[in-house]
């Protein structure tokens, strides 16, 4: 059963408070890259390549300009950037921060020129001449695995990072449920590539610290300590040389995740020159060069009884990881992810999973807020629905009748997912229950004045959040997580300074790291300091990703919070003349029959009259460093249900979202109005993965979208008013019961409005296979259905107009 947690404390986990950030960003006070002004500060501009597939013949710097212009040859003992996965049957990629032989994809950096300005770098760059000789493009993933295709990286002998297998041994079953299945339900899904679109793009300053005989690198990430220890590889540096210093993000999503091409060049450069050097990233280079993700291809069939009951699932999927494995995430993550979560939070007694990582002449793929869940939810989700139909039942009760109960948790499903805690069927049945399925119906079926369809949609899942150090290596990954550290300790003053190694791009850190503080010491938000984004101050960690922030760093903080707790009890005791079994914490204070002490008096006693402290204090004193795993590293499992109701022009394949309905679970809230800010965000991102977000190329590997006016982002008036139900069921494993939330809310959207596209033009023959679900999709879909059935179609566009 759901519970809520009541606050122990009025700022504390469970409270509403305003974020303690929103002081400076609303005042216009936020700290970003490109507000660092450094003397003697040059900038760089790359000449990038305009072929998606070419031999480089030659490179001509301008005349008079050679000291400015840097190619390849001149970064004598850089190293390219690798990222081998450690899986089986991997084949690894280079990526030089310059290309020297060849390049591989539109956009890729051949040479770096420097200039005061960033103007003047790019009128530099305008003069460099580079001669290809031009080779075929790699565009479809398909088509990339076909004999006889060109090849990304010739020594491979194919275009595939890696193949992998889940459910191999299922074979012979699946040949039985072909033939004896009551349901078998079979789909070809398409997801677009896509491009991250941060409000700020990447961006970096690089200079040398003579008194630390450090090089300083200030970059927009949200992986500081990873970004640093692939960057002193590159460079061949000592990581204690090497200081990464993130200030203020604006949105990560995935895209500051990595290390960049671009971060080693510049970083480089004011080793070489001794000034500090700067890359500010345009929409052009972000769009086209650097943040793609998404795109995948499904081929599954799944298997019912006549009651929608699931037998099995079988799946071959396809993701096009692009030209390079990115550090640290490598290509293969979201495929790999894929094998393993596509059945989401169903049960059924047989799975089996084929999967390719493939390589194109794009951008290398990363992973995109929800990384491969979006995806995967798509595919299952559509799947649901047609076992729905051919069972005649109503969507949501073919949910009802698969998903996992609140009695069988914790629960492991069929690829060894530790489902941790909570109800799904109460999710569902609660978004039907607020969307009013039956007046929709009743709607739907009177039609609508202007001719437009009415559209039905419901989407589940669950996401794996905060996971451990058994999961990602089974994934593969380079970097591969473990216990998370936290410092926490007293100012002379009682101020409550907490450093972590985690980072805030978007997800309030500074106040739900600084509530769980107030939660476990009593003491007021304001006295409550955070110190993030800077490896020269704060604990090594793998960063902020992978909805582990708040679980991770969140119970690392608690349990630090409450060994310094201990310590302080045992301080003020002594102060007031008594046992530390007579005394309590009470409201940031020790408390006895004496009297009370305060944090602050405990602090200062320890710093300034440590004549007054027991003979036997912890030596350690007010500062305590500590680490946290969570009693299991198989993650939190939180999930969501969401439900719209939309509207389908059927003459302009327009679709317009009419109500939709959020009921998530995300265990112990630390702050629900965080948890609202992400859910709505998300939402926002997901209805653009479902109805406008796409990166076209071309046949030569062009891309197609290369501004805003090109590549279309949804707006306030395309993201609907989103209704947010909370459910709360606590978490076994780790600190306070949190679980990870911060992708959710990207996750379901796509399901759910294609699902619901889907159902308004179900009664014309009509369905969309692939994302976005745009108008061009729409209207092709009707058109196909006209050509299969012309009487049943011609009738449906009357009865529509």
């Amino acid at each position: 059963m759901a519970q809520t947690r009541q606050p122990a404390h009025p700022q504390g986990i469970g409270a509403r408070v305003p974020r303690k950030e929103d002081d400076r960003f609303m005042r216009g006070r936020g700290d970003y890259v490109p507000n660092l002004r450094l003397p003697g500060m040059q900038d760089v501009a790359f000449v990038r390549s305009p072929v998606a597939h070419g031999r480089i013949t030659g490179i001509e710097k301008p005349a008079g300009r050679e000291a400015c212009v840097f190619v390849a040859a001149d970064l004598d003992g850089v190293r390219p950037i690798v990222a081998n996965s450690g899986l089986p049957g991997f084949k690894s990629s280079e990526q030089p921060v310059l290309a020297h032989d060849k390049v591989r994809q539109v956009g890729e950096m051949i040479a770096m020129c420097l200039a005061p300005t960033r103007a003047e770098a790019e009128d530099i760059a305008a003069q460099v001449y580079v001669d290809f000789d031009e080779l075929p493009a790699v565009v479809d993933m398909l088509a990339a695995r076909e004999p006889g295709s060109a090849q990304v990286h010739e020594h491979w002998g194919d275009n595939v990072f890696l193949e992998t297998h889940v459910g191999a041994d299922q074979v012979p079953v699946f040949e039985a449920l072909r033939r004896n299945a009551p349901i078998r339900v079979h789909r070809k899904l398409r997801t677009a590539r896509q491009s991250m679109a941060p409000m700020e793009g990447r961006g970096c300053v690089a200079y040398w610290d003579r008194r630390a005989d450090q090089l300083v690198l200030v970059t927009s990430a949200q992986m500081p300590h990873i970004n640093r220890t692939g960057l002193a590889g590159c460079l061949g540096l000592d990581e204690g040389r090497v200081r990464v210093i993130s200030p203020d993000v604006g949105g990560g999503f995935g895209y500051k995740g990595i290390l960049l091409p671009e971060e080693v060049c510049v970083a480089w450069l004011a080793l070489r020159l001794g000034h500090p050097v700067r890359w500010i990233e345009d929409r052009r280079e972000q769009l086209t060069a650097n943040a793609n993700c998404r795109e995948h291809d499904y081929d599954i069939t799944a298997y019912a009884d006549e009651h929608g009951k699931l037998l099995g699932l079988e799946c071959e999927a396809h993701v096009d990881s692009g030209a390079y494995s990115s550090y640290p995430f490598s290509a293969c993550l979201e495929a790999a992810q894929v094998g393993s979560i596509l059945p989401g939070p169903y049960k059924m007694p047989h799975y089996r999973c084929h999967t390719w990582s493939v390589a194109t002449n794009k951008p290398p793929i990363l992973p995109y807020r929800g990384v491969a869940r979006t995806g995967v939810c798509y595919a299952m989700e559509s799947v649901m629905d047609d076992i729905a139909v051919q069972a005649g039942i109503e969507p949501f009760e073919a949910r009802l009748r698969n998903l996992v109960l609140p009695q069988e948790m914790p629960y492991d499903n069929v690829t060894n997912k530790h489902f941790d805690s909570g109800d799904y069927p109460e999710a569902v049945r609660r978004a039907v229950a607020a969307l009013d399925l039956p007046a929709w119906r009743a709607r739907q079926r009177a039609g609508e004045a202007d001719g437009r369809r009415i559209g039905l949609g419901v989407s589940i899942f669950c996401e794996q959040g905060a996971h451990g150090t058994s999961v990602y290596h089974g994934w593969g990954i380079p970097m591969v997580p473990g216990r998370e550290p936290a410092g926490v300790r007293l100012t002379p003053d009682g101020v409550v300074e907490i450093r972590a190694g985690v980072h805030s791009h978007g997800q309030s850190m500074e106040t739900t790291l600084a509530q769980i503080a107030c939660d476990v010491l009593g003491t007021d938000l304001s006295r409550v300091r955070l110190v993030l984004g800077d490896t020269g101050t704060t604990p090594y960690s793998t960063g902020t990703w992978g909805s582990r922030a708040a679980v991770m760093a969140g119970g690392a903080v608690g349990q630090a919070c409450k060994q310094l707790r201990e310590r302080v009890l045992k301080i003020g005791a002594h102060l007031l003349k008594t046992s530390v079994d007579a005394v309590r914490w009470e409201s940031g204070a020790v408390v006895g029959e004496g009297g009370s002490v305060s944090l602050e008096e405990v602090a200062r006693t320890w710093y300034l009259k440590p004549q007054l402290l027991p003979a036997d204090v912890d030596p350690q004193g007010l500062e305590v460093n500590t680490t946290y795993q969570a009693r299991r590293d198989t993650g939190t499992f939180s999930y969501a249900c969401h439900a719209v109701a939309l509207a389908v022009d059927v003459m302009l394949g327009q679709v317009e979202i009419l109500d939709y309905v959020v009921v998530e679970d995300g265990g112990v809230l630390i702050n629900p109005m965080v948890v609202d800010g992400q859910v709505f965000g998300g939402v926002a991102q997901g209805v653009g993965t479902a109805l406008y977000e796409e990166m076209r190329y071309s046949e030569e590997g062009q891309p197609l979208a290369s501004t805003l006016a090109d590549y279309m982002l949804p707006g306030a008036t395309e993201v609907p008013d989103v209704r947010i139900d909370h459910m709360e069921t606590p978490a076994p494993y780790t600190e306070f019961g949190q679980k990870g939330i911060g992708e959710s809310g990207a996750i379901g959207p796509p399901a759910a409005i294609a699902n619901a596209v889907n159902d308004a033009l179900r009664p014309l023959g009509a369905r969309v296979d692939e994302l976005p679900v745009s108008p061009r999709v729409v209207l092709a879909a009707l058109a196909r259905a006209e050509e299969r059935s012309p009487d049943q179609a011609e009738s449906g566009q009357r009865q529509a107009a």
